[in-house]
């Protein structure tokens, strides 16, 4: 213990410090591994020194930051100031392609019942759709059963919100486009209302078939179950109850170019050679919702683990990656742009770490059996800093492609890239995800401390050690990379995590079969061409 004797002289690092001794002597036995002297200065720094939720704070005050939107541009380069700030190099965008125009959810988000009495709603409307002209008064009528019943009630629907039988949930409402749609439309309704299955409402929407002059008119409005059953109980008893909305979504005529967040602190002899830190900056925008747990969080921890290593003072031997993806909720465009353009350097990308599960902190990760020595020795810092929360490494016999989140296309292509796993009783992911319930006040201060400490301690092993792990079995390499325009419109691939705490994106089924199609389609023609 000589050698932490500078780290021991307050009573309160005893305790910290005590430990993490038996931990710090397996990490020093790695060859070329970090110094004891070294982890203990990032656990300290990590603990005791921690700003993640000052950061996050930062960076949900710019709020949500929906692809293809101002405030995505002002948080990237917010986040690039704090890299910068922190004394990381190489920060820069890098662009992965361009949304077909701008888009943003305004300020002006309001919706309520006026007659027969005031009730207020909670509500979304899709992104990349249009919203209302102003604030848009109207009666709230059903939706007609027939034609025959929308020709009787022609003078009724004119102006009026109509109340769809159809309960939406994360997907949304899609356009509607059967004949009967297309007759009250004709009457000159002021929009539609659905109802969300329960209490959250989903934010959702794609740009796929829309430009500036091409863009859908129907005004899709989603409110709570309980506005809606309210709604539905006025109308039923006679009371003609009126509805008013004022729901601003603003166009920008021009494409918009698209970028990742990069930074780096560089490596020495084995400089090269990369670990990747990375969670995406992007997010969804139910009115209400900050962007906090999917995926500032995640982004945050990735900021702090920056900030963490600089005040360290340690100096890796390979590079350290920083990348905030953006796409990631249209369907992993940043980070498939990101393999797609460096595909020639994939070799030399060691490990990628992605965080995006939420609020929880990193309880371990999924790999193959002969990753685990090496993943398990580099979080037993971490987990004897922070006791509480253990850390397993789950053997899988493969990689098995899945997963929608940004470590995806990676592992594809063979690399070791993980999912960090969310564990942690505090965290409520089901309640914030995708919803207007995602703010700051979701996030759980003493997990995220662990998970940027975690995020710091394990990339600097992988940074440090000579050994480099295993990789996965790459998979067919002909076209393994979508078209980004088969790959937009993600939102439409998700499931409910309300009762999946763990949620690991790995429900991404519709991405996964359009890619199986590409690949199969790409070698009959290449077969065909011999």
């Amino acid at each position: 213990m000589g050698n932490l004797r500078p780290l021991s002289v307050s009573p309160g690092r005893i305790l910290l410090l005590v430990p993490l001794s038996l931990a710090l002597m397996a990490t020093a036995s790695a060859a070329g591994g970090p110094t004891p002297e070294d982890t203990a200065r990032i656990v300290a720094e990590g603990k005791e020194h921690n700003q993640v939720m000052k950061t996050l704070r930062g960076l949900t005050n710019i709020g949500p930051r929906v692809t293809g939107s101002p405030q995505l541009a002002r948080a990237q380069q917010w986040a690039m100031g704090q890299f910068k700030r922190y004394g990381c190099q190489n920060v820069h965008l890098e662009k992965w392609g361009e949304t077909p125009f701008g888009f943003e959810r305004g300020q002006r988000q309001f919706g309520r019942m006026v007659t027969p009495f005031v009730s207020e709603f909670q509500f979304s409307t899709p992104n990349y759709a249009p919203g209302t002209n102003g604030l848009v008064r109207g009666p709230a009528v059903k939706m007609p059963e027939d034609l025959a019943a929308v020709a009787a009630q022609k003078d009724a629907l004119k102006g009026a919100w109509v109340v769809m039988p159809k309960v939406v949930d994360v997907r949304g409402p899609s356009e509607a486009g059967t004949d009967l749609d297309l007759a009250v439309d004709a009457a000159g309704i002021a929009g539609r209302i659905y109802s969300q299955k329960d209490e959250r409402v989903y934010s959702h929407g794609n740009w796929r078939g829309k430009t500036f002059d091409k863009r859908p008119t129907q005004v899709q409005v989603a409110v709570r179950k309980s506005d809606y059953d309210r709604i539905v109980r006025n109308i039923d008893f006679g009371r003609n109850p009126v509805v008013e909305i004022d729901a601003e979504n603003m166009w920008y005529r021009d494409p918009v170019p698209q970028y990742n967040v990069v930074a780096e602190i560089p490596g020495t002899d084995l400089k090269d050679e990369v670990v990747i830190i990375c969670g995406h900056l992007d997010s969804w925008n139910s009115p209400g919702s900050q962007g906090a747990c999917d995926n500032g969080t995640g982004s945050s921890v990735t900021i702090e683990a920056a900030r963490i290593l600089r005040a360290a003072k340690v100096q890796p031997r390979r590079t350290i990656r920083f990348i905030l993806w953006s796409g990631e909720e249209q369907g992993l465009l940043g980070s498939r742009g990101y393999v797609e353009t460096h595909k020639d350097e994939l070799g030399k990308i060691v490990a990628v770490l992605n965080d995006d599960g939420g609020s929880g902190y990193q309880s371990g990760y999924n790999g193959i059996a002969g990753q685990k020595s090496i993943m398990e020795a580099a979080f037993a810092p971490t987990v004897a800093a922070f006791p509480d929360m253990p850390q397993t490494f789950s053997v899988k016999p493969a990689y098995d492609g899945g997963g929608s989140s940004d470590h995806a296309p990676f592992a594809w292509a063979g690399v070791p890239a993980y999912f960090t796993v969310e564990g942690g009783p505090k965290a409520n992911y089901g309640f914030a995800w995708h919803t207007q319930n995602d703010r700051y006040e979701q996030a759980v201060p003493e997990y995220l401390v662990q998970s940027s400490t975690n995020h710091a301690v394990v990339s600097y092993y992988l940074a440090t050690i000579d050994e480099k792990l295993p990789r996965f079995e790459p998979r067919a390499t002909t076209a393994v990379n979508l078209n980004h325009a088969l790959a937009v419109g993600a939102d439409h691939m998700y499931e409910d995590p309300m009762n999946h705490a763990m949620h690991d994106h790995s429900d991404d089924y519709v991405l996964e079969l359009a890619d199986r199609v590409v690949r199969f389609g790409s070698r009959l023609f290449s077969i065909g061409r011999r």
